[in-house]
């Protein structure tokens, strides 16, 4: 067994060279703030603003990290201001030091070109009542109700600026001068400034005008060496929200994106919390290592959640993988558990109720069922990969979509569980967006892409992806991180998991030489084309077919997951054609209370001599559907020309010319 693991540090190395990782004093995304700082450019923050980091080795918010590098990289004040709160600070005795700043600024002439801040106009305006009150005594009243009315709408004057234009105004002034080493923060302008509208490009103007008219500063009041300029920086969740002119047009502003945690500081958070997780006195440093690679792309506050999830759920910190799948789905029942071992022991016999004729097909469906059912499978990462991942292929009509529904119905007891996404709708190479959404600026952004919508709302499904050999290279790439990461993150960066999925792709891929293969065949001998014929005629259409878009990769991934589907042989046909008849006996006598009752004796030999064409039995049961129209038709006219009393019988039958006729038999008996 390994060493129980213990917390360690992970810096850059002692001669300064080499990969700067974790060290549990500042994330990595803060050590790249603090370069741009002392390169004198200012900085706008993008991305995952609201998560928890590691800062001198205590979980904090982003405003913690970001207010202790500014002060650390030596401000004397530090402000942030956000359209909730206003202008606030977050470090103690910056508030005083800032009112000690508004205080001993000299005071500006009004002509000299600086007119001050909205405050100052405020004040001037006091005086200028006062001295009207002083010479108009019977006037005091009316200035005194004037001046109540307006207080109740105007700010104190006391106290920092709050609204976003006095802010603005006084970190201009304080900025751009080197009196004292100040940083600004201002979060979520995107709310406050929405883009498009005149008032908010005013004041991305000013706010720009503010980041690049700032100095260098004197040296710090505490002593530390000051940034190359006064810091006035921005924070929002998405840089696509903000102008594009905004950060684009000036060298000295930078954005730098906060993404999730790397491994590194992933590492270094689950060996701090570690103690917190259930089971974490038998931990090894193994444990904490699949966990490391298993809560790739999950924020820090997904980190400490999942341990509590390890108590709330009873999971020890040694089984990452099933660790990760409740927190993920965040659910209590799962369908996989509550399925009975005698159903999915006899998954092949219900299937193959469902399907006739496939029971190659059925078998190696029924199998992986079994196997998704116990749980066992190579390895274990934590990139936990769908329960099953199938490519039907085959002539046409011979079920394999109904194969995919009954799976469905009975792994989750609903048809509602399976997702059919028809691939004839995904042949441009834009349309991969539709599957996974598309990216920040576009329309269409916000909805999410349809394929990672449905996983997220509904993560028990089967989703079939209907004649996937039509979709766009692009679009199959999509396929191939599902089938590896099992996961796949849309544009607005959430991420779905495909880990309680059953994911089936169907293929028409060779069909088109099905009739010359049948045709072939030794008809006269009455012998038919072998399945193991067409089993090698499919794989290696759909080897070459993958071959031929560039894209063997996918292949070598499905190829365990192969299956092809037999043509429909002659005792099949019969039963899929009695299966029709008895929907179409059920649909008489629901809406008409009468009994429809199949000539078998005329009927099962006009069919199988029907469907020994080549040319009708490449197309499979449709064509048995297609055939038996003839007889519906008949039905129907019987209906039109002598309407049955409820309680009657029809009796439907085919004449040896291939005439259907329907007969009219009064009575029960």
């Amino acid at each position: 067994m390994d060493d129980p693991v213990s917390t360690v540090g992970f810096a850059k190395g002692e001669d300064g060279t080499g990969p700067v990782t974790a060290d549990g004093m500042m994330p990595l995304w803060a050590v790249s703030l603090g370069w741009e700082l002392r390169r004198g450019r200012q900085v706008i923050i993008n991305g995952q603003i609201r998560d928890r980091w590691w800062f001198e080795d205590r979980p904090a918010s982003f405003r913690e990290v970001v207010a202790g590098v500014l002060e650390v990289r030596g401000a004397d004040v530090v402000g942030w201001w956000d359209p909730v709160a206003g202008l606030t600070f977050p470090l103690p005795g910056h508030a005083e030091r800032f009112a000690r700043l508004e205080t001993d600024r000299p005071r500006t002439a009004t002509g000299s070109g600086d007119r001050g801040t909205p405050a100052d106009d405020r004040r001037q305006d006091d005086r200028r009542q006062d001295d009207r009150q002083r010479a108009n005594p019977r006037s005091r009243r009316g200035i005194e109700r004037e001046r109540d009315r307006s207080s109740l709408l105007s700010p104190r004057s006391a106290g920092p600026p709050r609204a976003f234009d006095d802010v603005v105004a006084t970190v201009h002034r304080l900025a751009a001068s080197p009196d004292a080493a100040t940083a600004f923060v201002f979060q979520d302008i995107d709310h406050h400034l929405p883009p498009g509208q005149p008032e908010s490009s005013a004041g991305y103007l000013r706010l720009r005008a503010a980041m690049t008219d700032a100095v260098t500063p004197r040296e710090a009041l505490a002593g530390h060496r000051p940034h190359a300029r006064n810091a006035v920086l921005c924070a929002v969740g998405d840089v696509g929200r903000l102008p594009g002119w905004f950060h684009l047009e000036d060298p000295r502003i930078a954005t730098l994106h906060v993404g999730p945690p790397d491994p590194s500081e992933r590492r270094l958070w689950l060996t701090w919390l570690r103690g917190d997780f259930n089971g974490a006195p038998d931990a090894t440093r193994h444990d904490i290592e699949a966990l490391v690679g298993a809560t790739d792309g999950m924020s820090g506050w997904d980190i400490d959640a999942l341990a509590r999830t390890s108590w709330l759920r009873d999971v020890p910190l040694r089984k990452p993988d099933k660790l990760l799948e409740l927190h993920r789905l965040n659910v209590s029942v799962d369908p996989w558990t509550q399925l009975d071992r005698e159903t999915v022991a006899g998954a092949a016999d219900v299937l193959g109720a469902r399907v006739v004729g496939q029971s190659k097909a059925v078998d190696a469906v029924a199998a992986a069922l079994q196997a998704a059912f116990v749980g066992v499978d190579f390895g274990g990462s934590g990139t936990a990969r769908p329960r099953g991942a199938f490519f039907f292929v085959g002539p046409t009509g011979v079920g394999k979509t109904e194969l995919a529904k009954a799976v469905a119905e009975l792994m989750f007891g609903d048809q509602s569980a399976y997702a059919r996404f028809d691939m004839s709708e995904y042949q441009q190479e834009h349309a991969a967006e539709r599957l996974a959404g598309a990216p920040p600026g576009y329309i269409g952004h916000e909805q999410g892409g349809e394929l990672t919508r449905r996983v997220q709302e509904r993560p028990f499904s089967v989703l079939l992806f209907d004649e996937i050999e039509k979709a766009h290279p692009r679009v199959l790439d999509k396929f191939l991180q599902i089938l590896e990461d099992g996961r796949l993150t849309d544009g607005r960066g959430q991420t779905a998991y495909f880990s309680q999925c059953l994911i089936i792709f169907t293929s028409n891929t060779g069909a088109e030489a099905v009739q010359s293969l049948l045709s072939g065949g030794d008809s006269e001998g009455g012998e038919e084309v072998p399945y193991s014929a067409l089993e090698a005629h499919f794989t290696r259409a759909v080897e070459e077919k993958f071959r031929a878009i560039g894209r063997p990769e996918i292949y070598g991934r499905l190829k365990p997951g192969v299956v092809v589907f037999d043509m429909l042989r002659r005792e099949h046909i019969v039963k899929i054609a009695d299966r029709l008849l008895g929907q179409l006996t059920e649909s008489v006598r629901e809406r008409h209370q009468v009994e429809l009752v199949p000539d078998t004796d005329t009927l099962h030999p006009w069919i199988t001599e029907r469907m020994s064409d080549p040319e009708h039995q490449a197309y499979g049961g449709r064509q048995i559907r297609n055939e038996l129209e003839r007889l519906r038709e008949a039905v129907v006219a019987r209906f039109l020309a002598q309407r049955p009393t409820p309680g009657s019988r029809i009796r439907l039958g085919i004449d040896a010319d291939g005439t259907p006729w329907a007969r009219t038999e009064e009575g029960n008996g």
